[in-house]
């Protein structure tokens, strides 16, 4: 193996580091959707969602992060946080506010479990084992 081309190992080392800021990103957005500060009703408000809807929506998002982080459910995990991801963006599409952040997430959650589990890679391109 050339010295310019990483280990496997330390794709995989990158992969859970990725994995674990992007699980703490998620977790730490949960905790607004959990805690009362001021603005909160009207951050919602605007948002177009009821603060009892919000907290709901923080209890998806650390199970569906968890699920993320355990490796027999970190695909099914990966595949909800886009379907939620895809929620934010519908929800800032509708109110005309940028929308991008949830793309970039979620192409690193993706990006985070290709590296942990190569299979990723092989089934999204096609790339033979090993590669």
């Amino acid at each position: 193996m050339s010295e310019a081309q990483p280990s496997r190992s330390t794709g995989k080392i990158v992969g859970w580091v990725l994995s674990g800021l992007l699980t703490a990103f998620m977790l730490f957005s949960s905790v607004g959707k959990f805690s009362t500060f001021e603005g909160k009703a009207e951050m919602f408000e605007k948002l177009g969602w009821s603060e009892a809807v919000m907290f709901n929506i923080g209890i998806v998002e650390v199970i569906i992060a968890v699920m993320f982080l355990i490796p027999r459910t970190a695909f099914i995990g990966a595949i909800l946080i886009t379907a939620y991801l895809g929620g934010a963006i519908a929800t800032h599409v509708r109110i005309s506010d940028s929308f991008i952040f949830p793309i970039i997430i979620g192409v690193n959650y993706w990006v985070a479990l290709g590296l942990r589990d190569q299979r990723i890679f092989t089934l999204a391109f096609g790339l033979p084992k090993g590669k």
